[in-house]
């Protein structure tokens, strides 16, 4: 059986460096959301200083109901599209909703084999024996949480004091939660 999925890659703005977004897989993903989510990684890494762009990336599929033969060739079948489009200093591409690091290594793979050349910087996310950052996994639940410890302490508010609501329950949610309670504070709604 054949099966058509629908995919897309926005670049919404590089001016300020190489496109910054992750790839989505999601049943319901849409250009639009697509789009969205390319406009906000833009003005995210403007809002810090990062000299990077924004863009996203998503196929309409659900990945839970696929093969581990099967996502491989989506991923590699998404990159055969949309190779010309990324590179290290072009657009990086990330995991996201549904993908993986073993995902981001399959589509490292299937670029460097178009390109006939190692590019570890085409994509991020990856795991750490091939390439990846140690880290990454933790990063930013824990960055949120550095980012809070600090403005507490600015503000003059004991972390110990503080009660949080920490939305989803993705691995952002989860090591904001770990960190945050490991502070002291308490998590009352996760």
């Amino acid at each position: 059986e054949v099966k058509v999925f629908k995919g897309f890659r926005v670049h919404h703005n590089t001016s300020r460096g190489p496109g910054k977004g992750g790839i989505r897989f999601h049943p319901a993903e849409t250009i639009d959301t697509v789009r969205a989510l390319a406009t906000w990684m833009t003005w995210k890494c403007a809002a810090v200083d990062i000299p990077l762009g924004g863009s996203k990336g998503g196929i309409a599929c659900d990945p839970r109901e696929m093969s581990e033969g099967e996502q491989e060739r989506l991923c590699r079948g998404y990159i055969r599209k949309v190779w010309e489009f990324i590179g290290p200093n072009l657009d990086v591409p990330a995991p996201d909703v549904m993908t993986t690091g073993q995902h981001m290594i399959w589509m490292m793979d299937e670029y460097e084999t178009i390109a006939r050349s190692k590019q570890p910087g085409v994509i991020t996310g990856k795991m750490l024996g091939v390439g990846g950052s140690l880290g990454r996994t933790e990063a930013t639940g824990y960055g949120a949480i550095y980012a809070i410890r600090e403005s507490f302490k600015d503000l003059g508010i004991n972390i110990r004091d503080a009660t949080a609501s920490i939305q989803g329950s993705g691995n952002v949610a989860q090591f904001a939660c770990d960190l945050f309670t490991e502070y002291g504070g308490k998590v009352m709604i996760l």
